[in-house]
């Protein structure tokens, strides 16, 4: 029998050193200063939040407070250095029972370092590019104490990737195969050093300005709702759920660790919080351990993928794709959704296989009906909680307006109802009889026991996401803060309002309210740590490829292995964003391979004819980087399962990443297929999307685990991967038979434009001298087309077209036109071969690819009939 609490402290001890810190000072004055500061970063970040500096500032009339919101990047990174330092040893062999000499003096060094850039601000603005010996010598020291402590806090792999960003912005510049390529020169040491953390170019740039406004309300949200009993409650919902079903205790692993990663920022801890309970669990109906750990990891990993929060990533969406949030949203949902039901479904594959079965569960049982519920409960129930806070919030208007007090009057009295109905239940406790078989609880009671927990997410996502024509919707940053205000008052009142109703003491319950408070301020900043400073070292590579280009580079590379074939690119990009993902947080790990590796699909994806939405490419790279995670040898989440589950750690991660192929699969498809991502499709296409790619999925997940209605034979596998493919890419097959695009060139193309339908998408092949090597190169791109008027089309696209001797010559774009940063910058239109358009693509009208469904599906019902008269037990 397992030890539980050995187990406990195991898995704490792994997040502690992965996540928190190790560090546990048995002084109690420095174990109260670690507390401190992180209480004070915490109040710190919701203090500038809120719009309180901005009203004392415009009563007082001193502009101190609107300074501090201004400086709160550099305050942000001073607080993650200094806790990094305290919190975490710097090596294996370092006291974790106190502070050394060396740390406080890093500490000095590195607060010293941020907080020189608020005291001298005005002075630094007086001199800007000429930086004083002072400025550089501060720099330096910023610089070495900030890797530092993503050395101790993260680990060595950002650390080396941001070494190779520093060393190529000094020496790039001898290689002379590079500087063709990028034009780089190389830099000084003042002109490098002043744009990595003089300017807000580098350290300080667009990724920790994110993590300062929005990421760390987030990651506060989750910790305050966690350490308040939310965390407890999503866990037991779920197993009361799903418990009984074949392989209980694994599906609840699924849903629960997608209700917590929801809004969790570290698969880490997502693992731990949802794998400490549900793992043993598992173990205990007959899951091998390393099946169990591996659960687990791909349910907790798949949770940074899944909106509202992705770990954070869909914040830092919205500044480098340049869409809204809600469009983020919109299009990371469709696939989380289909990647969960297709995990839950290899679970019960893997029970049938092993022949499990649930967990005793009093009352009445789930039967296939609520598992056909299940499995739509993503799209269906969230959509229809879209509509009905729409809905809500039209009936409200009248009465509510713009009031913020009528709403928080009605949001409190519904807090303290729901407060009141759960007081008449126990607390939630789950079966812990190790001798006899485990028992799910009752979904009602479990239910209510801890509905109001909803309420702070229902605030967060209606601020996100409702809007009517009286109601803007709140920025992120603000959604997050009157979130996780709610989550404050939650917290601090829950436990007295429910010992009130039950007639008992409530001084004990509000003393344990503040308590949970606290911890929930200390987790919430601990939490942080290493996600502040790896933003911070992001930052230095996305700094050095605006100074220097550097992507160029990676992008040459890819471009010559690949020998320009789109599959070999993808699978290149795939490959690089695993290796880059391995050992970072969700958030430095997507600046890391979106940096990186978007713009290589984007550039050399349109040298090839690929031209897809830029959220699909930063979706592609996301979903890879993610999924490093689980990917052994350096698979954190994995060793965090294993500590667990007491199984192999690179055994659980090779599981793991078995489990996740489902999830490696969706990127390919929705760069080829975008629907998958909801872009231009209207409501009802929408629904056929979701059904085909689930079925899809789900197909797929059969076909490599071996197993559908009964154990299938390696054809029925293939087959079945067959039809996957029909109903992911019909368009394949009607690509077969009809061509896609009418193409001409010369005058020819400007009379296939003219004859193209109003707003239709043109392509355009556009061939010229590169601006760097000189050589000939392609590129595609897309411009509305103006029926009857080819040129005007052009002109408001920015591309003047002149025609001589046969052939389209391309004038250089203006700045500012749509396509000035692909084809101004690109090319050089002065050398002795001209820019031209040598070739004009319009879509043919074909068939629908959706016929293409019918086949498949004739295909899938005689693997169902050939399969059927195999099976030996109930599929349910």
């Amino acid at each position: 029998m397992v030890d539980q609490p050995s187990v406990e402290r195991t898995a704490d001890d792994m997040v502690a050193e992965a996540d928190t810190g190790a560090r546990n000072p048995s002084a109690a004055w420095q174990a109260k200063l670690i507390i401190g500061t992180c209480i004070a970063w915490s109040v710190f970040q919701l203090y500038i939040a809120s719009r309180i500096p901005g009203i004392v500032a415009q009563a007082t009339g001193v502009s101190m407070f609107a300074n501090i919101v201004a400086q709160a990047r550099y305050v942000h990174l001073a607080f993650a250095i200094m806790l990094a330092t305290l919190a975490f040893p710097l090596f294996s062999s370092s006291p974790r029972d106190r502070i050394p000499w060396y740390d406080w003096a890093l500490v000095v060094l590195g607060v010293g370092a941020c907080m020189y850039l608020v005291v001298f601000r005005f002075q630094i603005a007086d001199r800007p590019g000429l930086w004083s010996p002072t400025d550089i010598a501060m720099s330096s020291i910023g610089m070495v104490v900030l890797m530092i402590s993503v050395y101790r806090s993260l680990g060595l792999p950002l650390v080396i990737i941001a070494s190779a960003f520093i060393l190529f912005a000094f020496f790039g510049g001898y290689s002379e195969w590079a500087r063709n390529i990028t034009n780089y020169g190389g830099a000084s040491l003042s002109k490098a050093l002043g744009h990595y953390w003089m300017q807000t170019e580098g350290v300080f740039g667009v990724a920790l300005g994110v993590s300062t406004s929005m990421i760390f309300l987030f990651v506060l949200f989750g910790a305050l709702l966690d350490r308040a009993g939310g965390g407890n409650w999503f866990i037991k919902v779920a197993i009361a759920l799903l418990g009984a079903l074949r392989g209980g205790p694994a599906k609840a692993s699924v849903l629960s660790s997608m209700m917590t990663g929801m809004i969790s920022g570290s698969s880490i801890a997502n693992t731990v919080t949802t794998g400490t309970f549900t793992i043993p669990l598992m173990k205990r109906i007959g899951f091998p351990a390393e099946k169990a750990g591996a659960v687990e990891v791909a349910s907790s990993t798949n949770g940074q993928l899944t909106p509202p929060v992705m770990g954070a990533a869909a914040f830092l969406m919205v500044e480098y794709v340049n869409i809204p949030y809600i469009d983020v949203v919109k299009h990371a949902f469709l696939p989380a959704v289909i990647s969960y039901i297709a995990l839950l479904y290899i679970v019960h594959l893997e029970s049938l296989k092993m022949g499990l079965k649930g967990l005793e569960k009093p009352g009445r049982k789930i039967g296939v009906l609520m598992i056909m519920i299940l499995f739509l409960s993503g799209f269906i129930v969230l959509g229809a909680l879209a509509f009905l806070m729409i809905g809500l919030r039209t009936i409200l208007d009248p009465v509510m307006g713009e009031s913020v007090y009528a709403a928080v009057a009605v949001i409190a009295v519904l807090y303290v109802f729901l407060v009141g109905v759960a007081a008449r239940y126990p607390e939630l406790e789950m079966d812990k009889d190790e001798d006899g078989p485990p028992v799910a609880p009752r979904l009602t009671p479990t239910l209510i026991s801890g509905l109001y927990f909803s309420i702070p997410i229902f605030i967060l996502v209606w601020n996100l996401m409702v809007r009517t024509d009286t109601l803007e919707r709140l920025s992120p940053a603000l959604s997050a803060f009157w979130a996780t205000i709610f989550m404050i008052i939650i917290g601090l009142t829950h436990r007295p309002l429910k010992a009130m109703f039950r007639g008992q003491g409530v001084a004990a319950e509000t003393v344990q309210g503040w308590k949970d408070f606290v911890q929930g301020l200390i987790l919430g900043a601990r939490n942080m740590i290493g996600i502040g400073v790896a933003t911070g070292a992001a930052g230095i590579i996305v700094g050095t490829i605006s100074l220097t280009g550097a992507h160029q580079v990676i992008g040459q590379v890819i471009e010559t292995i690949s020998g320009g074939n789109l599959i070999i690119l993808l699978v290149l990009v795939a490959v690089l964003s695993l290796i880059l993902g391995m050992g970072l947080p969700t958030t430095a790990n997507y600046i890391v391979v979106s940096s990186l590796m978007a713009p290589v699909i984007v550039s050399v994806g349109a040298q090839a004819g690929l031209i897809v939405p830029l959220i699909a490419v930063h979706m592609f790279v996301f979903y890879f980087g993610i999924l490093a995670d689980d990917t052994p040898p350096v698979g954190l989440a994995a060793y965090a399962a294993a500590a667990i589950s007491r199984g192999d750690p690179i055994k659980t991660g090779i599981q793991g990443f078995g489990y996740d192929i489902r999830t490696a699969l969706l990127p390919f498809l929705f760069i080829f297929n975008t629907d998958l991502l909801l872009i231009d499709v209207t409501l009802p296409h929408a629904v056929l999307v979701f059904f085909i790619a689930l079925i899809a999925m789900l197909l797929f997940a059969a076909a490599t685990q071996g197993y559908f209605i009964a154990k299938s034979r390696w054809w029925e596998s293939a087959l079945l991967l067959v039809i996957c493919f029909m109903l992911f890419r019909p368009g394949f097959f009607l690509d077969q038979i009809s061509e896609k695009y009418a193409s001409a060139s010369g005058p020819a193309a400007i009379t296939l434009m003219e004859g193209a339908p109003q707003g239709q998408e043109v392509r355009l092949t556009v061939t010229g001298p590169d601006f760097d090597t000189g050589k000939m190169r392609p590129t595609t791109v897309v411009v509305p087309a103006i029926p009857g008027d080819a040129m005007t089309a052009l002109s408001d696209q920015g591309l003047t077209v002149m025609e001589e001797g046969g052939a389209l010559l391309l004038e250089e774009p203006f700045p500012g036109t749509p396509h000035f940063e692909t084809l101004g910058t690109e090319y050089d239109y002065y050398g002795d071969n001209p820019v031209t358009i040598t070739q004009v693509q319009v879509e043919n009208d074909r068939m629908p690819k959706e016929l293409f469904f019918i086949p498949a599906l004739i295909l899938l019902a005689g693997v169902v009939m050939i399969q059927r008269p195999r099976a030996t037990q109930a599929p349910f």
